[in-house]
Formats: C-alpha cells, sequence, structure tokens
C-alpha cells in the first residue's frame, strides 16, 4: 500500500489554489469552483483541494510537507506575503518545522526530519 492522494475542505477553492500554487504545487485539475488537484514537486504524491459548504470546527486537518531547504522556502514564503505561526524550530521528536495556516485554516507544516522521519531512536523494530 502507498499513500498517494490527500484531499483537504476548502470553502474557497479558488482561493486556496493560489495560496498552494505560491508552496510550490504543480496544478494539474483545476475544476473550479469545487476541485483541484496538484504535483508535488517531488516524489509521486498528489495534493488536492475540494468544496465543503462548512469547514471542520475542530483542529481540522495537519499536512506536512518535508523539504530539505526548510529556511531557503520560509524566506521565499515570506516575501510571497504568506504568513507563519511560527517559524522554523527544532522538536524534540527530532524534526525541524515551521507551521502556517492555508486560507481554511487547514494547519501546513514545513519541515525537515531527514532519516528520523522514518527511524528515530524510538522506533519500534518488527
Amino acid at each position: 500500500m502507498n499513500l498517494n492522494q490527500i484531499t483537504v475542505p476548502s470553502i474557497n477553492v479558488e482561493q486556496s489554489i493560489s495560496f498552494y500554487k505560491k508552496l510550490g504545487l504543480q496544478l494539474i485539475v483545476e475544476a473550479l469552483p469545487r476541485y483541484a488537484r496538484f504535483e508535488c514537486p517531488e516524489g509521486d504524491t498528489t495534493f488536492s483541494v475540494h468544496k465543503v459548504e462548512t469547514l471542520p470546527t475542530t483542529d481540522g486537518i495537519y499536512v506536512y510537507f518535508e523539504t530539505q531547504k526548510l529556511e531557503e522556502e520560509v524566506d521565499r514564503l515570506i516575501k510571497a506575503g504568506i504568513k507563519f505561526d511560527h517559524l522554523p524550530k527544532d522538536q524534540n521528536w527530532l524534526w525541524k518545522e515551521a507551521r502556517l495556516r492555508d486560507p481554511d485554516g487547514n494547519q501546513i507544516i514545513l519541515y525537515f526530519a531527514g532519516d528520523n522521519r522514518k527511524n528515530p531512536p524510538w522506533r519500534i523494530n518488527n
């Protein structure tokens, strides 16, 4: 099994398209006003946005995008007008993360974990 697609809810798909293009995703399907799909710049994973009438009322969705050039990406996005909840910071789970929200409040985490993403020191070996 392979994870190949993540979809997040949006009230305004057109606004979300603009946001995710700024993040660096490549728009490959535009079915306004209800749906858009993107390719990630690396790997085979796709990411989509789909129109909903109401957004989740809890913490919502968390989406993690990994980049080896975390600080450079954050600087680029700040210059493009993207606001961050927190700038890159080392976490106790051995990842460096920056956090922001998309126009619908979905939580976006840009991070770099390297080998610790799949092989942290506390990994369970079967």
